[in-house]
């Protein structure tokens, strides 16, 4: 899931900053050290250590790692007239190559080199895909027609946008598949059915398991009456209920002790109705995703206002840990709970992003819509230390919800 949901965000800035002819020099999924990495064409794809995350790195977004200055010695590889690759290291004695002094250099706009070369100057233009290797990287330049900066507003908005974009339409392929996979109602509710089961819960405890039909509790009858049996919890804490379920046609009867919360019963399950169901027609099919859509918005929102406004305790965040926790946790319930969690961790992948935090992608269009606004781009100095407090913020929340999740396994 983390592959999928990272790999779709990463692959929307990839595939718009290719259409723009940016050059894009990495494709990472991860951060921190490098597990696995190769390079196709002009891309180097890497597998990276820790799973909190990934990027897409453009040529021109921040400085370069190797440069060439005058006054460096280099050796430099011609072919058809035009130099296509300079080495920094181990100048001396390098076949193939011309050795000289760089007087100067210009990789962005003119591609030119003057150098002097065994007392004799010379002019030599530089291929617009020339690399340069230096240190043991090789890496390619980045004429200016290249880099993200040189792009107009619009091809760059596209390519940050992009990334949110993909998460969203993935999210709505995953509901659709959803909906084809258990249906859409097709008459009215006929039973309550147990959808879930806490772990260590008094439902757990009691022998409830996911599936069961509530038939009665305490004798009453529930049929589909869900709010009778929330009262008749509510109502009962610490003390014991007979419960009568049905279980794969069979009558099983079961002592359920609900749990004292602030003076209300609690058990921990989940229900639901269970109502008949038909295959959808396409029609169908699209407007009750786009209505699980819709809904699965406002929640998140919802719960984006409650961390805004601090009504939300640090315990109540998660980090990799907790998501993992809970993936497992949907996997045990069934492929299509996993595959509606999957289409709900998307969509929150993209509205998150969209948001004008620092480093996020709704930070950077924040910063192109100022730039267009203004007719000149935000110093990008000023720009790269707004992102870079971001990242440093939001490393910091990933650090503290993760160790909050570890210790909170360790407590449970």
């Amino acid at each position: 899931m983390f592959f999928l949901l990272v790999g779709i965000h990463e692959f929307g800035h990839f595939y718009f900053a290719k259409r723009a002819g940016i050059l894009v020099r990495e494709f990472a999924i991860g951060f921190g050290p490098k597990v696995f990495s190769y390079k196709r064409k002009e891309t180097r794809y890497t597998l990276r250590l820790l799973p909190i995350g990934g990027f897409v790195r453009m040529a021109g977004e921040d400085p370069e790692i190797v440069q060439i200055n005058p006054g460096h010695r280099v050796a430099v590889r011609i072919e058809d007239g035009k130099v296509t690759r300079f080495y920094t290291d181990g100048v001396e004695g390098r076949a193939d190559c011309l050795v000289g002094t760089v007087e100067r250099i210009d990789l962005e706009k003119e591609l030119v080199m003057e150098w002097e070369v065994d007392g004799e100057r010379q002019i030599w233009p530089v291929h617009e895909q020339a690399s340069i290797v230096s240190k043991g990287m090789d890496m390619q330049i980045a004429p200016l027609d290249r880099q993200f900066g040189g792009k107009t507003v619009g091809q760059r908005s596209m390519a940050i946008f992009a990334g949110p974009m993909m998460n969203f339409v993935l999210a709505f392929i995953l509901f659709l598949t959803v909906v084809y996979m258990t249906g859409i109602p097709n008459g009215e509710p006929t039973t309550t059915e147990v959808m879930s089961v806490e772990q260590n819960s008094p439902a757990d405890r009691g022998g409830l398991v996911q599936g069961d039909v509530i038939v009665s509790v305490n004798g009453e009858e529930i049929g589909i009456d869900r709010e009778r049996l929330i009262n008749l919890i509510e109502q009962n804490p610490e003390q014991t209920m007979e419960w009568t379920v049905s279980r794969d046609g069979e009558s099983v009867t079961l002592q359920v002790t609900p749990a004292n919360e602030g003076g209300v019963g609690k058990v921990g399950i989940g229900i639901g109705s269970n109502v008949p169901t038909r295959t959808p027609n396409v029609w169908e099919a699209l407007e009750r995703s786009a209505v699980i859509m819709k809904d699965s918005t406002v929640v998140i929102f919802d719960g984006l206002k409650q961390l805004v406004t601090l009504q939300l305790k640090l315990d109540d965040l998660g980090g990799p840990v907790r998501i993992t926790e809970v993936t497992g946790d949907a996997v045990s319930r069934g492929m299509d709970v996993y595959v509606f969690w999957a289409g709900m961790l998307s969509l929150y992948l993209g509205i998150f992003n969209l948001l004008p935090f620092p480093a996020l992608d709704g930070s950077r269009l924040l910063f192109l819509g100022l730039e267009a606004v203004r007719g000149r781009p935000v110093d990008p100095n000023r720009e790269s230390m707004v992102h870079f407090i971001g990242f440093a913020l939001l490393m910091l929340l990933m650090i503290a919800v993760t160790y909050n999740d570890i210790l909170r396994l360790f407590r449970s």
